[in-house]
């Protein structure tokens, strides 16, 4: 089980590479990535603000529960902050499991905390101005499916 917090950009091809050869055990593995979207064609930018060692913590948490609730043989979560462009991977996750079922859903209970629960403060930088991103009704609707 693996949790990373950077600033760094990742190559999702090589980290689902290295996580896949690393398994043993799971007939399973599901991926996601998630970047950077530009919904109306006018986002320079966006920037990501966490608090290094409480959001760490905050994640391998709900990532311990997943591979409770799941039998996971592995799990794998980053999440990038600070300074990030359009098009460019935000976060990924990637489970592992005997089958797949259990792979996709820890993968989405994983993303659906990840996208309302990580302690993470996104602000999409615009033209016309900054502006932090609300909380959505969907993603919080996605996590009552959970409990």
């Amino acid at each position: 089980m693996r949790v990373a917090v950077q600033s760094a950009p990742f190559d999702v091809g090589a980290e689902v590479t290295a996580f896949t050869s690393g398994v043993r055990g799971a007939g399973a593995v599901v991926s996601f990535a998630g970047l950077v979207r530009d919904e109306g064609g006018d986002l320079s930018g966006m920037e990501i603000e966490h608090y290094p060692g409480m959001t760490e913590k905050a994640i391998l948490g709900i990532v311990g529960q997943a591979v409770d609730r799941w039998s996971l043989k592995d799990a794998l979560v980053i999440h990038r902050h600070g300074a990030l462009k359009p098009g460019e991977a935000i976060m990924m996750v990637a489970t592992a499991a005997l089958h797949r079922m259990d792979a996709f859903a820890a993968a989405e209970f994983l993303m659906d905390y990840l996208k309302s629960r990580a302690p993470f403060w996104k602000r999409e930088i615009r033209a016309g101005g900054d502006a932090w991103v609300a909380a959505k009704e969907a993603d919080e609707d996605a996590l009552k499916r959970w409990e």
